[in-house]
């Protein structure tokens, strides 16, 4: 179990202490470790509370952010088939840096954008912000497993949109 939490403003005025306070409400979910990462045009933050269970290592550290700096993730979950999924993807010439399936996500998402979905198995809940190249705008993807078993709340009132693991 981890937590995860998030703040898209349109007016780009992301406070990064706010930020680490409502990312620190879920410390129950996530003791081990925590994290906050805020956009360049600081419209998007992404925190996150973890709970270290594969990988204990530093290099699962989240918000993760891709080798190329586009993509950045928040994810709470287990990918149970992530192993199967890595290999797919080694196949095709990408290169993991950690034992971590957060990685494995975040480069699955790289390669087949929300088809992703269709290829895992697990309970998660999990934001990647894309920040786009010269043709494509900043996008955010927010998914959570078909049964729900992790939780993902959202809130947005027309100029911002927050959601978390947790409601408090």
């Amino acid at each position: 179990m981890c937590g995860i939490y998030g703040l898209i403003r349109r007016d780009g005025d992301i406070d990064a202490a706010r930020l680490a306070r409502q990312r620190d409400l879920l410390t129950h979910r996530g003791p081990n470790d925590a994290g906050s990462w805020v956009s360049p045009d600081g419209r998007v933050g992404l925190a996150h509370r973890r709970l270290s269970i594969l990988d204990l290592t530093a290099a699962g550290h989240q918000p993760m952010t891709s080798q190329d700096g586009r993509f950045t993730i928040v994810f709470n979950g287990e990918i149970y088939n992530y192993r199967e999924i890595r290999a797919e993807l080694e196949k095709v010439g990408r290169t993991f840096y950690t034992g971590t399936d957060t990685e494995v996500l975040l480069a699955a998402y790289k390669i087949w954008g929300e088809s992703c979905l269709a290829r895992l198995n697990g309970m998660f809940a999990f934001a990647i912000h894309d920040a786009g190249d010269a043709g494509i705008p900043p996008t955010l993807f927010l998914a959570r497993d078909r049964a729900g078993k992790k939780p993902l709340y959202y809130a947005f009132d027309g100029h911002r949109l927050e959601f978390a693991s947790g409601l408090k």
